[in-house]
């Protein structure tokens, strides 16, 4: 299947602009595959797919294998073929590169890169929720993309910066865009300092005040991880420096980001904390689906606060910083160091702290790429290195 573009797919045809014959038979739904069906944003992926049945349907199905009754029932319930539904990364990267109109990347982890840039080489617009695989590939991910529009971000920060840049010019060379404001909760221990956080077991740093997530997400937003991923990403996916990106905390999660721009104005989107927004706006951009969540209830007194970010008890968004200003890979050993380290505390092997004291370490040891070099094997190398050192670090702690 070749992808047809947004104006072939969404709203009225040539053929029906001109007032002429259009084939009834030919199916106008926007195909789409989603990776990481049976997570967080999958789920909630299908659940707008099948509230608008005559907007899109489902062509591809994988999952990383967990729960493969939901992924048979999801394959049952949207009549997606057998030969149409994997489980793993290599499936996932095979089912990508299908063509489908939007390839909707919801796995965590960097294992999400092949599939990337298998959608993006294949034409598909990419609906990314997959934030790992554009801070771990970053420069391959833009040689990939087709199109200034092929990559449309799923996190609802990034969501909100796609919204919002649409107020004003960013092209380069001739940008209004003075800076990007990115929000975040502050997760379950905002206020706290860091001779709080000694004790701090799984299930507390799982208790997110405000978004229901996976368990690695849940655990990076706890850590602030989570906001040193996202600063790279939309460093990336929007060509702003990251001394130009600020990280403020808003523990009421409406206020998603803002855009500042150089007379003073800023522009911020707000929603209700509802992942169904960005997703759908991701399946359907440049267009809206109506309807997908409820608003705002603007009856009702509320207020938003914004605080500063206490970088000295969450150092992760300065290592992301350094990152980026280090080497080509850096980027991929910052997220491979810290998928290791979560996955040693959730099973509770080190200490909360641990998690980014040992990306610190890590990153301090990395040689680095620069992005002359850069490729897959070299990202790949770095990722195996970082894996590594880190694991060895871990066994110590």
């Amino acid at each position: 299947m070749v992808s047809r573009p947004v104006d072939e797919i969404v709203g009225e045809s040539s053929a029906e602009a001109a007032g002429g014959p259009i084939d009834e038979t030919v199916d106008r739904r926007r195909s789409v595959t989603i990776l990481g069906s049976t997570g967080s944003i999958g789920t909630q992926a299908i659940d707008v797919i099948t509230r608008h049945p005559d907007r899109f349907r489902v062509e591809a199905l994988c999952a990383g294998g967990s729960n493969r009754d939901l992924l048979a029932q999801q394959a049952a319930q949207l009549g997606v073929p057998a030969s149409k539904v994997g489980v793993g990364a290599a499936e996932a990267t095979r089912l990508a590169a299908l063509g489908s109109d939007v390839v909707l990347n919801g796995i965590t982890g960097s294992v999400g890169l092949r599939p990337t840039l298998a959608a993006l080489e294949a034409g598909s617009t990419l609906a990314l929720a997959n934030k790992e695989s554009l801070v771990v590939g970053g420069p391959l991910v833009k040689a990939a993309r087709r199109r200034p529009d092929q990559i449309v971000p799923v996190d609802s920060e990034h969501s909100a910066i796609a919204q919002a840049l649409r107020s004003g010019r960013h092209n380069p060379g001739a940008s209004e865009v003075r800076r990007i404001i990115l929000t975040a909760s502050g997760g379950p221990f905002r206020g706290k300092a860091r001779a709080d956080l000694v004790g701090v077991t799984p299930q507390q740093a799982l208790a997110h005040p405000t978004w229901a997530m996976g368990p690695v997400v849940t655990i990076n937003s706890a850590t602030l991880m989570n906001k040193g991923l996202e600063l790279i990403e939309a460093h990336l996916l929007f060509d702003v420096a990251p001394q130009d990106i600020t990280v403020v905390v808003h523990p009421q999660s409406v206020v998603h980001s803002m855009v500042e721009f150089v007379d003073g104005s800023t522009i911020a989107q707000a929603s209700p904390p509802d992942m169904r927004l960005p997703i759908a706006l991701g399946l359907s951009w440049p267009q809206r689906l109506d309807p997908v969540t409820p608003p705002c209830d603007w009856t009702q007194a509320t207020a938003w606060t914004f605080e500063p970010l206490d970088e000295s008890t969450f150092p992760a968004v300065r290592l992301a910083r350094e990152a980026v200003a280090a080497s080509a890979t850096h980027p991929a050993v910052y997220n491979a160091a810290n998928e290791q380290a979560v996955a040693a505390f959730l099973a509770g092997r080190i200490g909360f702290l641990d998690i980014v004291a040992t990306v610190e370490q890590v990153l301090a040891e990395h040689d680095g790429t620069p992005a002359t070099a850069v490729s897959l094997e070299a990202v790949e190398s770095a990722e195996e290195w970082a894996r590594s050192r880190a694991d060895s670090l871990l066994e110590r702690a």
